[in-house]
């Protein structure tokens, strides 16, 4: 079946059960709390009804909504919106209204219907048949009450077999943002197969999750959940919205041995040196199996172009490689399977796995789920070690060990009775940021420079910043950068930075594209270099706020574990003064040492009459979940670098105190 036009304006399913025109005007009847909520000034749901259909060939999402427009932007986002329909799915209208003054008006006649081609992503490489539609209505009016009842069915093709075969559904509670008069929620299973639900995060009435089983729904079978005169409870800053999953009732396993057979014959039937003779010519001549793999990677991520043709990719079927590599185009699969069937020509241990880059928080808790996933990337063993490959990202650079970090926990392998698998946390072998600051004061002027090594992630994200700056906007980062760890915020804030830092420049130093290590070169000369206080007190500091992790120091969420995922940094910090600074100044020759489970934190001073150097090592376990019992105990120790004066700061002596420098040196 294939649905051409997109939209169709026709009476709801018989499953929705739908409300005859006077129960919706008798529900949108004030009351007391409809009254209330309005008077507090907020936004007022009468009626919602949210049900989801699934059978064999199709899933279906109907909603029926009466909501008060009594802010002109909520009058606004009413009177045009617009959504993507993807190929096979049809939006269906079955009322557009509003009550007016106690009236019932049909608004269908005042309704306008768009269908454009939604070709808008095309130059990110994803073409597809997918519609916009856009629906305008006209004369909507402050404090009308807007009724808007509406289906959106998918039509599973066979090349969709996946998600023909499997459901997968998050039911989320209502949004926090109304309050609603009455919410009715349907799950309704019409398959053959029984569907597996679990709630999550919903709450005893202290507030506390409470652990729930898994359930089943067989064929014919409904979850219902209502509610009257209701306002969501959660404290979205604080609280996961509490939510259903539903999934077809399946184990990783048997996930793991339904899709591995689609690709272990396309990679069964494979050989390299009949369809790309010319690329294994090429892998031949290298020396070593390190530069082997490094050109494997590059190739397919620089010279096979991401595509992700939705007529002809959806679903789990990787495309054939010998295509990929003879149209040079291909999504996440398909670049994948031809990167994988290199690293089988050159016996690397190697491996496809799923992962999902937006929800990976989540895959704890869902239920087993192909459709979980969004993604596909390419794990490769080499030299005891694991790591990971996107194979759509481009400008990327460095030996195997020394690429980009990819960023994600939770994932599973595309072999046979696999199950989801947590990814071993690690330590960076090198400072990911290394970095050599030095100022030195002469009179009412002070000369700065900064040299920075940029390594894995840093490197390639450095490089492509530089690519797309010009050379005035990197200054002025720098500048702006500089600005606040040298504390000039705190005594010149609504000075033009570039009239404190003259004559600056910024170049490439170096690009080392096979260690993948980028170096930065920066420097300028700071007119007035010491901060001075409300005093009068002259200091000469600097301070890189970015170590101080203030998004984990500030993280209070009750639910939520911490995704604790920093970069390795090293510094080096050289301040000369140009007058006498006071070398016993607590702060000043504070020092710190700290060894936890989560990361290594050394800071080391040297101090003399006129000068300090500090150097600063961190490095952090990256790519861990911190639980919330641990989470404290984490926040106490990067309080204590918070505390410890981090970076360098040197008092300059105030005139007059002479007798005691002496002291301190005789």
């Amino acid at each position: 079946m294939e649905i051409e036009q997109g939209y169709k304006i026709q009476a709801a399913p018989q499953w929705a059960d739908t409300l005859t025109n006077e129960q919706i005007i008798k529900l949108c009847e004030d009351s007391p709390f409809s009254t209330e909520q309005i008077e507090e000034g907020r936004d007022f749901c009468y009626l919602l009804n949210k049900y989801y259909y699934v059978d064999d060939q199709q899933n279906a999402d109907y909603a029926l909504m009466a909501y008060t427009l009594t802010q002109p932007e909520n009058l606004e986002r009413a009177s045009m919106s617009d959504m993507v329909l993807e190929e096979n799915e049809c939006y269906e209208i079955h009322r557009i209204a509003v009550i007016r003054e106690g009236e019932y008006i049909d608004k269908l006649p005042d309704t306008k219907i768009k269908i454009l081609d939604n070709e808008n992503n095309s130059n990110g490489g994803v073409l597809s048949k997918s519609k916009k539609i856009n629906v305008s209505i006209r004369d909507l009016r402050l404090y009308d009450i807007l009724i808007l009842e509406d289906t959106r069915t998918k039509v599973f093709s066979e090349k969709e077999f996946v998600r023909r075969d499997f459901v997968k559904h998050i039911y989320v509670t209502p949004d926090t943002y109304w309050a609603y008069g009455k919410y009715h929620y349907k799950f309704i299973n019409n398959r053959e197969k029984k569907v597996a639900y679990k709630r999550f995060f919903f709450r005893d009435t202290e507030g506390n999750a409470m652990e729930q089983p898994i359930e089943y729904l067989e064929k014919g079978q409904v979850l219902e959940i209502s509610h009257t005169n209701y306002i969501n409870p959660v404290d979205p800053n604080r609280e996961i919205f509490p939510f259903i999953d539903f999934a077809t009732e399946s184990t990783w396993k048997d996930l793991s041995n339904y899709i591995y057979p689609l690709y272990e014959d396309v990679l069964k039937q494979s050989n390299l040196q009949q369809f790309a003779p010319d690329l294994v010519e090429k892998l031949d001549k290298l020396p070593t199996l390190d530069e082997q793999i490094q050109f494997a990677i590059e190739y397919v991520q620089n010279n096979i172009y991401y595509t992700y043709n939705a007529d002809e990719m959806n679903g789990h079927k990787p495309q054939e490689p010998a295509i990929t590599f003879q149209n040079k185009q291909g999504d996440c699969k398909a670049k994948c399977v031809l990167l994988k069937t290199i690293l089988d020509y050159l016996e690397v241990d190697s491996s496809i796995v799923l992962v999902n880059y937006n929800a990976d928080f989540y895959l704890k808790y869902y239920l087993p789920s192909l459709l979980s996933f969004n993604h596909v990337i390419v794990k490769i063993r080499h030299n005891a070690e694991d790591y990971f490959v996107d194979a759509t990202s481009r400008n990327e650079f460095g030996r195997l060990e020394k690429r980009t970090v990819l960023s994600f926990c939770h994932y599973m392998e595309i072999k046979e009775n696999a199950s989801l698998q947590v990814r071993k946390a690690s330590f960076f072998e090198l400072p990911c940021i290394d970095e050599h600051v030095k100022v030195v004061v002469n009179g009412d002027k002070g000369k700065i420079t900064l040299n920075t090594t940029y390594r894995y992630n840093r490197a390639n994200n450095m490089r492509n910043y530089f690519k797309q700056t010009n050379k005035k906007e990197l200054i002025d980062g720098w500048n702006r950068f500089l600005f606040y760890n040298l504390n000039y915020i705190n005594d010149r804030s609504e000075q033009d930075i570039r009239e404190i830092f003259k004559d600056a420049s910024i170049r490439i130093e170096n690009d080392n594209k096979e260690e993948n290590e980028l170096t930065i070169a920066y420097e300028a000369t700071i007119i007035k270099p010491y901060f001075t206080n409300k005093e009068g007190r002259e200091f000469l500091m600097y301070f890189d706020h970015s170590v101080l992790k203030k998004d984990l120091i500030d993280f209070r969420h009750k639910d939520s574990s911490y995704w604790h995922n920093y970069d390795s940094e090293h510094y080096i910090i050289e301040l000369y003064a140009d007058k006498p600074i006071d070398t016993k100044e607590k702060y000043t020759i504070q020092e710190l040492d700290i060894s936890n489970d989560y990361f290594t934190y050394t800071s080391k001073k040297t101090i003399d009459k006129t000068s300090g150097k500090v150097e600063i090592s961190y490095n952090p376990l990256s790519n861990i979940e911190i639980t919330l019992d641990k989470i404290q105990e984490l926040k106490d120790d990067y309080n204590r670098i918070g505390d410890s004066n981090f970076g360098l700061g040197i008092d300059i002596l105030p005139k007059g105190i002479l007798s005691k420098i002496r002291s301190w040196f005789s």
